[in-house]
């Protein structure tokens, strides 16, 4: 018999025999940790983390925000805890999911309104837009902007999924992925946190998937009461709110429960 598709989810083949059964069920890899608005229990074997727009553009001097006066030194942020969890994360087989602006050249899959939210009047440097100290071209594929920021550096077996809108479930192969490795909670981090973070998060709880943001993994440019009201309704609507560390610990827990 052959394996016929991923890790997670496949079937037996062979010449005679197509297996669909899936006989091979992951064991439960639960770990319980403090969240509002209540602790939870999650199974890491059914877990992933989508990590958001952790680019240059957005957080990095020379990039698209930092060019129209924003700064960017916050969004800086969610490197430092996200570089201490995602080791442990892996260990325990977590899918790491980079969800990125990845834009085609042409825009042609690009309305009017997208548009305009980064080119207000026609004649900014929005969207594929090169910009005037390196020739960057905002949040296009390739380009140094929409790559991700040197803290980050992503792992052989994480998985990158392109977008090109604010949430990253529309237009991109995101949620065929995350159900193709028999994901149901989804762990959220990076930029910025009241609007892709946001945005991506409410799409995946109306597609299904439960989710947890990681508050000290996000991180917004926006003033502070725009994450106040993200945060608020996250916990009021969508789902938990919880901190790297106590799921650090958590996965360490579990690692030397395994170790014993």
């Amino acid at each position: 018999m052959h394996r016929l598709g991923n890790s997670k989810n496949y079937w037996n083949v062979s010449e005679e025999l197509a297996d669909l059964s899936r006989s091979d069920p992951k064991p439960l890899v639960t770990v319980t940790l403090p969240a509002l608005p209540q602790r939870i229990t999650l199974d890491l074997a059914k877990t992933a983390i989508v990590i958001i727009d952790m680019q240059n553009d957005f957080c990095s001097p020379g990039g698209w925000l930092d060019s129209i006066g924003v700064n960017t030194a916050p969004l800086l942020a969610p490197a430092k805890p996200l570089q201490r969890l995602l080791p442990a994360l892996r260990e325990q087989g977590v899918p790491v999911l980079w969800v990125n602006w990845g834009n085609r050249e042409d825009r042609m899959n690009l309305s009017p309104s997208v548009l305009h939210v980064y080119n207000p009047d026609g004649v900014s440097h929005g969207i594929g837009s090169p910009l005037p100290d390196t020739g960057s071209k905002v949040l296009e594929q390739g380009s140094w902007g929409a790559a991700l920021i040197d803290r980050m550096v992503p792992e052989p077996g994480d998985i990158r999924v392109d977008k090109y809108r604010i949430s990253g479930f529309w237009d991109t192969p995101l949620d065929s992925i995350l159900r193709n490795l028999d994901v149901k909670t989804l762990l959220f981090a990076g930029v910025n946190l009241d609007q892709c973070v946001m945005h991506t998060l409410q799409d995946a709880v109306c597609l299904g998937y439960d989710a947890i943001l990681l508050e000290d993994c996000c991180a917004t440019s926006s003033p502070a009461y725009c994450a106040e009201a993200a945060l608020y309704n996250i916990k009021q609507c969508y789902g938990f709110v919880a901190g790297s560390e106590d799921l650090l610990q958590a996965c360490t827990r579990k690692e030397r429960d395994e170790v014993i």
